[in-house]
């Protein structure tokens, strides 16, 4: 199966009712410069925000207009960088998951409702599985799947092979799925506002 093609008009708009139905709150966004406003619209100045190493984020622009600072928020992932160290630096980012805002992609998302995130060190799974109030993922249609399993296996046969490259070029020593979440629905009871937008771009991995 080819994981890079944009996904049709149809399976946006199957997912996106499929993840309305499940909790999520999904947008269908046209450009780059749309989504950047549109995450400029959602956080209010003052809020604390952060955000997951994510290749989305910096096509979309959202890495640099962080670091022009004229946004008025906490940028908590900015002081993380700052502290050199290291048991700080431990310590920031564990605070950081009480975020107001947590920004990131995901690496599949199914038409049938189901969000599927892998991570290395797993640092930015409790933001989005609990602790963050408001979520914001910003994804390429590329990676909307017809089903969870070809979800789980766009994450395998797709992703890791980029991703474990791309960390053995900036001489990581590579990537491993350490740790998989998958996110089926998110409760009412929550209280929290978990967004979703699609971009009709190719974004990410």
């Amino acid at each position: 199966m080819k994981y890079d093609i944009l996904a049709s008009t149809d399976a946006v708009n199957n997912t996106m009712k499929a993840l309305t139905e499940c909790g999520f709150m999904p947008e269908s966004l046209s450009s780059l410069d749309e989504t950047l406003s549109r995450i400029k619209e959602l956080i209010p100045a003052g809020a604390s925000v952060m955000n997951g190493s994510s290749r989305t984020l910096e096509e979309i622009g959202f890495v640099k207009y962080l670091k022009e600072q004229a946004h008025g928020w906490n940028n908590l992932h900015e002081a993380i960088l700052a502290e050199k160290d290291q048991a700080k630096q431990a310590a920031l980012r564990k605070q950081s998951v009480l975020s107001d805002f947590y920004l990131g992609s995901a690496h599949a998302i199914a038409e049938t409702g189901e969000i599927v995130i892998a991570s290395n060190s797993g640092s930015q799974l409790p933001h989005i599985a609990f602790t963050s109030p408001n979520i914001i993922l910003v994804v390429g249609t590329q990676k909307i799947t017809p089903d969870v399993d070809t979800a789980i296996a766009r994450l395998k046969e797709y992703v890791f092979p980029l991703e474990d490259a791309r960390m053995k070029e900036a001489g990581m020593g590579g990537s491993f799925i350490s740790k998989v979440l998958i996110l089926s629905r998110e409760q009412s009871f929550m209280g929290r506002k978990f967004h979703v937008l699609f971009v009709n771009e190719k974004l990410g991995f």
